[in-house]
């Protein structure tokens, strides 16, 4: 099971990235998914999470309505489109497995992890 992320990078504050996470090893569909952060110094957070059918997704306060959770089951691959982005957004984006259907805004019941990717927009 191996869950692996990309899309991180170097963008202007505004700017947008498309993260991507890409699962082998098993397949996501029966899985509802999950991206969350952590800033240099502090503990990892939500960002968003999406059903396993792709029709449920839930955002934290700080990213909504600029954030966009989805996914592309076919492909096995989940995406987190990020738009609009602030130096707050600066973070290791990890992306989660949860071996339910339903989403879920708790780290602790999510039960494969990727790697992370680094997002840092300055200046």
């Amino acid at each position: 099971v191996l869950l692996v992320e990309s899309g991180g990078g170097l963008v202007q504050p505004g700017g947008s990235l498309r993260l991507s996470c890409t699962a082998s090893g098993f397949t996501l569909e029966d899985y509802a998914m999950g991206w969350f952060r952590q800033a240099s110094g502090k503990e990892r957070e939500f960002a968003a999470t999406i059903s396993a059918s792709g029709l449920s997704t839930v955002y934290a306060d700080s990213v909504k309505g600029r954030f966009t959770i989805s996914r592309d089951n076919a492909r096995n691959t989940v995406y987190l489109q990020m738009n609009n982005l602030k130096p707050e957004d600066t973070a290791v984006y990890f992306c989660a497995a949860r071996s339910k259907t339903y989403t879920s805004r708790y780290e602790n019941e999510y039960v494969s992890w990727g790697q992370g990717t680094q997002v840092t927009v300055s200046s």
